[in-house]
């Protein structure tokens, strides 16, 4: 499996996150096992949990705990009524971007050349 250029997974892992938990409630450990399973494997906690508390402390998440039988309990998150609004948003974002990004890059011949020169 390939790795994902680092730069550009941390521009996509709010939208990442907020997908997810579109889905499902989820804590920590079990947000990042979704995301390896879903193909990005260099994610870890480290990277995950940071921006989990900023898109808390942005009102698009909210974090509960649930007691657990076995240890301490888990803070949950949930997405809220704004974080739906930011994950339609950042959604139609990456959707236009991606759109132009593959504007380009599927016709890499018609970008080597400025406009007016001959090859």
């Amino acid at each position: 499996m390939a790795q994902h250029d680092a730069q550009m997974l941390k521009g996509v892992l709010a939208l990442l996150l907020l997908s997810l938990l579109a889905t499902e409630d989820g804590y920590g450990y079990s947000i990042v096992t979704r995301l390896k399973a879903a193909g990005f494997p260099e994610l870890a906690e480290g990277t995950v949990y940071p921006a989990l508390t900023r898109l808390e402390n942005a009102g698009h998440l909210e974090s509960y705990l649930v007691r657990s039988g076995s240890g301490p309990a888990r803070k949950y998150y949930r997405i809220t009524a704004t974080g739906r609004q930011e994950l339609a948003d950042r959604t139609r974002s990456w959707h236009e971007l991606s759109t132009a990004v593959a504007t380009i890059t599927s016709h890499p011949s018609d970008t080597t050349t400025p406009q007016g020169v001959s090859a």
